[in-house]
């Protein structure tokens, strides 16, 4: 086993997919992640605290290709000096390692000496990322994030200035919402003035995703169609038959460019979390930038986060847990989520705010943003989380998710009737994952 890990990490060097960082003299914190932002946040704090006496041996490895989590499954399951001490994991598939089939490996919080219980009250974090973080097995808390990823609606002030005469976030939140009735009335409202209430059905589908009461398992671990995710069907044949938005798909050419009114129709707003405003709309939104403000949704829900985990048999619990703490605990104004929320690390050129995972240091934060138009993001932010639900995902999300996108686009594009998709969805996942189908 240690042999073929070897060859694979020997493998991504080539590949460029790893870099190490080790001075003589020190030992060494092996770090896996999947970005460069969890590294960037650790090689800070070792630069900023000379006593801290150790050196991040840092193994990135993309998402793309399905290649990270392959590798940290070997690296785990090798053991050694070679093994990470610390890795992430992101909303796609921090189940698997939190709660399902990886999640022996992970160190409970508590067991790398952290006062949990007492530190996550104290920094008012959010309870869907403690529920998502806690293994089952034994209710401990075996990851948390820095981000709070609860979403709001993301609008245009204009948009909103021609359709109903106030840009009002408290106004505009009784337009869209609450329910999807209202959703839809504000739709037509904006059809009769020439406007789009979403790109695409992609932008409400994280909402009725993260907001459904089961999620793609039952109890017995059978595929179940929570009713709210079927309803996803109805709502998405509705927006493309009436006219309601441009049939984009996320993370597509035509969905960037409604973001700077580039599309047929200008687009009301987007559903997301700060980070979308911050490092989606924000680079693609052309001169629009100010003329948005964020406003509470029809439905609470979360979208994406990265939380940070350590290795049960890691050899240097002591400074593993001075990381943790600092990257997900720490409420001072020299903690990582402090900087994070005002814009203030010195490596952030950008100076971005971003909504963190502590709701003590947002109520201690300024989040006011000039693409907002001057708006306090936290206002809406901190509430939206305490709507998120962090009790419906499963290991397999990401790729059952993206099984039901194409099943939903199948039956709006005529491809498939309702029933065909649903089958269509049922057999695919049954045939791919090996998972029975609840009756």
């Amino acid at each position: 086993m240690k042999k073929a890990l070897s060859l694979v990490m020997a493998l991504l060097m080539v590949l460029g997919c790893m870099s190490f960082a080790a001075a003589e003299g020190k030992e060494v914190i092996n770090v896996y992640a999947f970005t460069d932002e969890v590294p960037k946040m650790l090689e800070y704090y070792v630069e900023t605290h000379p006593e801290f006496n150790y050196e991040l041996n840092i193994t990135i490895i993309p998402t793309t290709d399905q290649l990270y989590q392959p590798a940290l499954d070997q690296a785990l399951k090798a053991g050694g000096a070679d093994a990470p001490d610390l890795y992430t994991a992101e909303a796609a598939f921090i189940l698997k390692y939190a709660q399902g089939d990886m999640a022996g490996y992970a160190a409970a919080y508590d067991d790398l000496g952290i006062d949990t219980a007492n530190a996550i009250k104290a920094a008012d974090i959010a309870q869907y990322t403690v529920d998502i973080g806690t293994r089952p097995a034994d209710g401990k808390v075996v990851g948390l994030g820095y981000q709070a990823t609860g979403g709001a609606f993301i609008y245009r002030r204009s948009i909103a200035k021609d359709v109903w005469g106030t840009d009002d976030p408290a106004v505009i939140a009784t337009k869209i919402g609450p329910g999807w009735d209202k959703f839809f009335e504000a739709a037509e409202e904006l059809k009769a003035k020439g406007y789009g209430i979403v790109s695409g059905d992609g932008d409400i589908w994280h909402a009725i995703e993260n907001s459904s009461e089961v999620g793609w398992l039952n109890e017995d671990g059978e595929l179940y169609i929570d009713p709210a995710r079927e309803a996803f069907l109805d709502m998405s044949k509705k927006l493309k038959d009436n006219g309601y938005h441009n049939d984009t798909q996320d993370w597509s050419d035509a969905w960037f460019a409604d973001m700077k009114d580039a599309g047929e129709k200008k687009i009301f707003g987007f559903y997301g979390p700060a980070w979308l405003i911050n490092y989606t709309i924000g680079p693609n939104c052309g001169d629009t930038a100010g003329d948005w403000a964020i406003c509470e949704p029809n439905i609470g829900f979360f979208w994406g986060g990265t939380w940070l985990l350590a290795n049960k048999d890691t050899t240097k619990k002591e400074a593993v847990k001075e990381l943790i703490e600092w990257v997900t605990l720490d409420c001072s104004e020299t903690g990582l989520q402090y900087m994070w929320a005002n814009g203030t690390l010195a490596y952030n050129e950008n100076g971005t705010k971003d909504a963190v995972g502590s709701g003590t240091v947002m109520a201690m934060s300024n989040g006011e943003l000039d693409f907002l138009g001057g708006q306090n993001m936290f206002d809406v932010f901190v509430p939206a989380n305490q709507f998120a639900n962090g009790k419906n995902l499963t290991q397999y999300d990401e790729s059952i998710n993206a099984t039901w996108r194409d099943a939903v686009r199948q039956y709006t594009g005529g491809a498939m009737t309702r029933d065909e998709a649903i089958e269509y969805f049922k057999m695919t996942v049954s045939d791919t994952l090996g998972i029975d189908v609840a009756e």
